[in-house]
């Protein structure tokens, strides 16, 4: 298999910047990471971001039914002349698209090279799909990985880290050098693996509330718990959302980020029966710099 830098040179192309174009070809690596996902013959897996269909190779060796999903035309335009055997290629925007629906089949499994800009949006997704997504094995920045497969208590721990441990195992399986990319990011990147639980951690009363209340907890993450659900004025009042702590048996002085999505789900239930919410402050990017310092 040639190296990117060869393809890219054979089709006329470079590496688009903008869109976070770093191509993997070490062999043993990819072999790793279609290794980490698994595949039986003939099962069903959707590719984000083939690129130049590196990837693409190894997960189609194994027999499963690959199709290749490609936002960039020249990209896709890359994967029809290159051919390879076992293969669909999609045309359509990995942060959109319906996975299941893509695949033609009721459940999937799900593998990727995902750029930094896209990896929340991405992962929204996967958590709003889910019950289609048996498992799935990205190529992240190694930071990021780390933040998803943190435990509380760890500075790392945020947000979609709680919301994708309430139905996922998560876990890092594999470091990758930045090195290894064609042209080399300036980070190292990590394979992340989720594994879809079979029931959640936890059982809900609603989930968009769930959501929501995870938010607040996180957007100002340095304060008290109380505090920082309290800013969410939708959600509930100060009275009702402190009753909610005390009956799910949680520190109100506790701090976000020691929360495991159990003791989160906890507080939600303890919220009673959904009843119509105001509309929730606006929604900070989870990965933006806190601007709250107070030790409140």
């Amino acid at each position: 298999m040639d190296s990117p830098r060869d393809i890219l040179k054979r089709h006329g192309l470079r590496a688009k910047h903008s869109w976070g174009q770093n191509f993997l070809g070490d062999p043993d690596a990819l072999q790793s990471i279609a290794d980490a996902l698994a595949l039986r013959e003939g099962e069903p897996v959707v590719e984000l971001g083939p690129g130049l269909g590196h990837l693409t190779r190894f997960l189609a060796a194994t027999g499963a039914r690959v199709t290749a999903v490609e936002r960039d035309r020249d990209m896709v335009a890359v994967l029809e002349k290159e051919a390879i055997p076992g293969v669909r290629v999609v045309p359509g925007n990995a942060a959109t698209v319906d996975f299941a629906q893509v695949a033609g089949a009721p459940e999937i499994a799900l593998v990727g090279n995902l750029p930094y800009h896209l990896t929340s949006p991405i992962l929204f997704q996967v958590l709003a799909q889910r019950a289609h997504i048996s498992r799935a094995v990205f190529t992240l920045q190694k930071e990021v990985v780390v933040r998803l497969a943190a435990e509380p208590g760890n500075r790392d721990y945020g947000l979609l880290t709680v919301l994708l441990g309430l139905h996922f195992d998560v876990e890092q399986v594999l470091t990758l050098e930045a090195w290894r990319f064609h042209p080399p990011p300036k980070v190292d990147s990590a394979v992340l693996r989720l594994t879809r639980l079979k029931q959640p951690r936890a059982p809900l009363v609603d989930e968009a509330r769930f959501t929501r209340l995870v938010k607040a907890g996180f957007a100002q993450r340095r304060k008290t718990l109380i505090n920082s659900l309290k800013s969410d004025k939708g959600l509930a009042t100060p009275e009702a959302m402190l009753a909610a702590l005390q009956t799910a048996g949680i520190d109100p002085g506790r701090r976000a980020e020691t929360l495991a999505p159990e003791e989160f789900a906890a507080i939600e239930r303890a919220l009673g029966p959904v009843t119509a919410m105001a509309p929730p402050p606006p929604d900070p990017s989870p990965d933006a710099p806190e601007e709250d310092t107070s030790e409140e």
